[in-house]
C-alpha cells in the first residue's frame, strides 16, 4: 500500500522536523529478517482473520447508519423544517489503533460521531442516541461516561467493542466528505469537541507523516507487542500507550525512511536509548494556530517544564500525550530499551532471536517488595466506575512516593489489574518497591511513607459518587506472599530455571572479564539466596537528590505495610556471590534489609535533562551491523545530537504541589470541601497521619470487616518524622496517636545483626 508520506518524499519534501539520519537502504539481512519477524507477528496472533475484519466494518457500516437516523429524528423533534431535517446529517470516524491498521483480534474500535451544531452532547447524545442504542437488541454493555475528561459511550455492537465519542461542530450540515483534519473545524468548537477530535486528527496526521505505511504498522505491532510483553504499555499506569508508541515509531520512520520493519525496530531501541530526555520526540513543527487554543511549550507553560517524556503529538493543538510519565516508569522503560537495545545488537550478531526479544517480563519475579492496592464495591455498577475512578488516581501514589522520599524510593506498578475469584467485585492492583541505587547507604535510613498513602486514600475517598461500600486498602506484601490469584490458573509458579536474557547477559560479562568480581558482589541482590539472576538492571533516577534528606522519610496509612524495596542487579550476580539470610531481623519492627548496590548504568541528569550514556554501536544502514566503522558510528550520533537540538528544552525542576494533582480525565470528580482538604497537599498534619489502629478506607460505618490472607504485615507504632526543606536534620512532630512506620535499611551496615 503506498502511503502519502512515501510519495511526498519521492517529491522531495523532508519529512520531520530534521533531516534523516540515513537514507541507506535495506541489506540482504534486513529482508529475510524482516520476514521472520512477520512470520512471528503472525504466528503471535496479532492479526485478526478475515471474518473479522468484514464483520468490524459491518459494525462501522450499522453503527453510522443509526447516527444518520438519529440526528435527522432530533432535527424533526427541535422543530427544524423539512429541508433542513432531510440534509440533516451525522458521520461516523474512527481513530487509534483500528485506524492506524495495528489493531488484533477482540480489539475495541476507537469511533467518533461527528454531528451538526443542534445536536447537543448532554440531551441528544448520551439522551436520544443512547435510548436507541440500549433499545437495540445487537447492543450489549452500553456504559455512558458523560463526565468523564473526553465524555464516551461504551458498548458492544455484534459482539464488537465500541468506545464512541461525540463532536458538536458549528455546522448546520455535516457534509459526507468532511475533512477533519483542516484546523478550520475546531472553529466555535467547546473543549470537549476539541478533545474528542483530537485522536481523529492525531491519527490521520500521524499516516501523512511517514514515509511508509506498510513499514510503519509492522513496526508499530512489533513494539507495541514488545511493550505489553515487557509491562510498559499502559498511559494510566505512568508508562506509555498506544499513540505514544505510534509517535516514537513513526519518528523512527522519519529518520530512516528506506528501511524495513528489522532494521527501524533494531533503530528504534538504539535511538531512544541514546536520547536525552526531556528533549521532545516530535514529528512536525509545532504551529501556533489562528484559533488561541494552547498548545505545547515549556517555555511559556509552566506545567510543560515538569513533563520527563514529551512525546508532542502533530495536530493542533499540539500536546505532550505522555504527560503521566513518572522517574520511576521513564527509569524503567530506558531500562527496557537497553535491554532492547542490546538483544538487537545480539541478533546481529546471531547471538539471540526474536524470541529473545519479546520474552515476557517476570513482574512478581522482579522485586521482593510490593504494595498491594484492593479495591472493592458492593455491585457491579459501582465496581465499575469505583475500579476506573482508582486506576486513573493511582499514578498520582507513585508521583507522591517519588516526591516525598525525594525520589529515593522508586515504584514499579504493573500495568494491569488482578482478580481473586472467590471475591465478587473485587481487583488488586500491585507496585514493586525498591530503593535508588547508585547512592551511599547510612546506618538507619528510613523510609516512611505511611503519611504518603493516607494521603492517597484520603484523595481517592473525595469521589464524588463514592457510595457505601466503595473500599480501598493498601498493603505490603512481600514477594513469597503474593496471592495465587496474580498467577496463570492461581497456581504460583516454582522459581524460574530458565535462562533469560539477564542471565546471559551476566554469564558473558563474567567470562569476558567486563564485570569485575567485587562488583558482580556488590550487585548481588539474592537477599533470599533464590534470585537466580531474574532482576533487571536498574537505571539510576531521574532527579539529583542529596541523600541527608532520605534519612528518615515517613509514610502512615491505616493499612499500608510498605516493605523494602526489591534491588535489581546485573543479572546473574548472586551467582558469584554469598547469598544474604533474608530472615535475619535488622530490628524489632519490619525493618527490612537493603543491600548496597553498584550502578551499571547511570543516568545522571543535569538541569532536568537525561544525559543517556549508550553503550551501543550507532548504526551503518548502507551495512551489515557487523560491518560498522567508527566513522559511521560518529556520523550517526551527530545526526541524532542534531535531532535533539530542540528550542523547547527548559530547566526541569521538581513538579509544584499542584503537578502532583488529578489525573485530568477525572479532576472534575473530586469533592471540594472549600479548603478543608485537598489531595496535592504533601505535608502531613498531625490529623492525616496519625491512626490508632489498620483499619480499611471505606465508606461504611465503621472499620471494614473485610479479611484477608495473603501474608500482609502490620507494621508497629512508630515516631513520626516531617523532612526539612532547608536540609536540616528532621524534627520530630509530636502525635496524639500512634501509627504505623515503614522502614528500610541498610543491608550493608546491618547485615551483621541477628535475632
Amino acid at each position: 500500500m503506498a502511503s502519502p508520506g512515501l510519495s511526498n518524499r519521492n517529491n522531495g519534501k523532508r519529512l520531520g522536523i530534521t533531516e534523516p539520519i540515513s537514507l541507506g537502504g535495506p541489506t540482504e539481512y534486513d529482508v529475510i529478517k524482516t520476514r521472520e519477524l512477520e512470520k512471528y507477528l503472525q504466528d503471535a496472533g496479532l492479526y485478526e482473520s478475515q471474518e473479522e475484519a468484514v464483520s468490524r466494518e459491518e459494525v462501522l457500516g450499522r453503527l453510522d447508519q443509526i447516527v444518520k437516523i438519529w440526528v435527522k429524528t432530533i432535527s424533526r423533534a427541535k422543530g427544524l423544517n423539512e429541508q433542513l431535517v432531510h440534509e440533516a446529517n451525522a458521520k461516523i470516524f474512527t481513530f487509534g489503533s483500528y485506524r492506524l491498521g495495528v489493531h488484533g483480534p477482540g480489539a475495541d474500535i476507537d469511533t467518533l460521531c461527528v454531528g451538526p451544531r443542534h445536536a447537543t452532547r448532554e440531551e441528544d447524545f448520551f439522551g436520544e442516541l443512547q435510548r436507541m442504542l440500549s433499545e437495540m437488541p445487537e447492543v450489549t454493555e452500553l456504559h455512558p461516561v458523560p463526565d468523564a475528561h473526553v465524555p464516551v459511550m461504551n458498548f458492544k455492537f455484534s459482539g464488537v467493542s465500541i468506545d464512541l465519542l461525540y463532536a458538536k461542530l458549528s455546522l448546520w450540515v455535516i457534509p459526507e466528505d468532511l475533512d477533519i483534519s483542516q484546523d478550520s473545524i475546531l472553529q466555535n468548537a467547546d473543549e470537549q469537541t476539541v478533545r474528542s477530535l483530537n485522536g481523529c486528527r492525531v491519527t490521520d496526521q500521524i499516516l501523512r507523516l511517514v514515509p511508509s505505511i506498510q513499514n510503519f504498522r509492522t513496526t508499530l505491532r512489533c513494539m507495541r507487542f514488545w511493550a505489553k510483553r515487557r509491562g510498559v504499555y499502559s498511559n494510566v499506569a505512568g508508562f506509555l500507550g498506544g499513540i505514544n508508541w505510534a509517535l516514537l515509531v513513526a519518528r523512527i520512520c522519519q529518520l530512516y525512511p528506506n528501511a524495513l520493519p528489522n532494521m527501524l525496530v533494531s533503530r528504534f531501541f538504539r535511538v531512544y536509548t541514546q536520547w536525552r530526555w526531556p528533549n521532545p520526540v516530535m514529528l512536525c513543527a509545532i504551529e501556533e494556530g489562528s484559533l488561541g487554543l494552547q498548545v505545547w511549550d515549556p517555555r511559556r507553560n509552566p506545567k510543560d517544564k515538569y513533563h520527563l517524556m514529551p512525546i508532542i503529538t502533530p495536530a493542533y493543538p499540539s500536546m505532550n500525550s505522555s504527560y503521566n510519565v513518572s522517574s520511576s516508569t521513564l527509569r524503567i522503560m530506558l531500562e527496557e530499551f537497553q535491554r532492547g537495545n542490546e538483544i538487537c545488537e545480539a541478533m546481529e550478531a546471531n547471538k539471540a532471536d526474536w524470541d529473545t526479544l519479546f520474552e515476557a517480563y517476570d513482574f512478581f519475579e522482579a522485586y521482593k517488595n510490593y504494595l498491594q492496592i484492593d479495591i472493592s464495591a458492593e455491585n457491579a455498577d459501582d465496581f465499575r466506575k469505583w475500579k476506573g475512578w482508582v486506576q486513573s488516581r493511582l499514578r498520582q501514589l507513585t508521583l507522591k512516593i517519588e516526591r516525598h522520599t525525594y525520589n529515593m524510593l522508586q515504584c514499579h506498578p504493573h500495568p494491569g489489574d488482578f482478580s481473586d475469584k472467590s471475591r465478587p467485585f473485587h481487583s488488586s492492583y500491585f507496585m514493586g518497591l525498591q530503593r535508588k541505587q547508585g547512592v551511599p547507604i547510612t546506618e538507619g535510613e528510613q523510609f516512611d511513607i505511611r503519611a504518603t498513602v493516607e494521603e492517597f486514600k484520603q484523595s481517592v475517598n473525595l469521589y464524588t459518587l463514592l457510595e457505601r461500600g466503595m473500599e480501598i486498602r493498601v498493603s505490603h506484601v512481600k514477594r513469597r506472599n503474593i496471592p495465587n490469584f496474580v498467577f496463570p490458573g492461581e497456581v504460583r509458579p516454582l522459581r524460574p530455571s530458565k535462562v533469560t536474557w539477564g542471565s546471559r547477559r551476566g554469564s558473558e560479562l563474567k567470562v569476558s572479564g567486563d564485570a569485575q568480581p567485587d562488583k558482580l558482589c556488590e550487585g548481588k541482590t539474592d537477599l533470599d539466596g533464590s534470585d537466580g539472576g531474574q532482576k533487571r538492571k536498574r537505571v539510576d533516577d531521574t532527579v539529583e537528590t542529596d541523600s541527608r534528606y532520605a534519612k528518615s522519610l515517613h509514610l502512615c496509612s491505616g493499612e499500608v505495610h510498605a516493605a523494602s524495596p526489591p534491588i535489581s542487579n546485573i543479572s546473574s550476580c548472586s551467582t558469584k556471590c554469598e547469598s544474604t539470610d533474608a530472615n535475619k531481623k535488622v530490628d524489632d519492627s519490619i525493618a527490612v534489609s537493603l543491600e548496597k548496590i553498584e550502578n551499571a548504568a547511570d543516568i545522571p541528569y543535569q538541569n532536568g535533562q537525561i544525559e543517556v550514556s549508550s553503550r551501543c554501536n550507532p548504526p551503518n544502514d548502507s551495512l551489515p551491523a557487523a560491518a560498522n566503522t567508527s566513522s559511521s558510528k560518529d556520523a550517526e550520533k551527530m545526526a541524532l545530537e542534531q535531532n535533539m537540538a530542540c528550542p523547547y528544552v527548559s530547566h526541569q525542576a521538581l513538579p509544584e504541589l499542584d503537578e502532583l494533582e488529578d489525573d485530568s480525565e477525572y479532576r472534575h470528580q473530586v469533592k471540594d470541601f472549600s479548603g478543608n482538604m485537598k489531595s496535592s497537599q504533601l505535608e502531613p498534619s498531625e490529623e492525616s497521619v496519625s491512626v490508632s489502629a489498620p483499619v480499611n478506607s471505606s465508606n461504611g460505618a465503621g472499620p471494614s470487616t473485610d479479611s484477608y490472607d495473603g501474608g500482609l504485615e502490620e507494621l508497629e507504632p512508630a515516631e513520626l518524622m516531617v523532612p526539612s526543606s532547608n536540609g536540616t536534620p528532621p524534627e520530630p512532630v509530636a502525635q496524639k496517636k500512634s501509627i504505623i512506620r515503614l522502614n528500610f535499611t541498610s543491608l550493608a551496615k546491618a547485615a551483621g545483626k541477628s535475632s
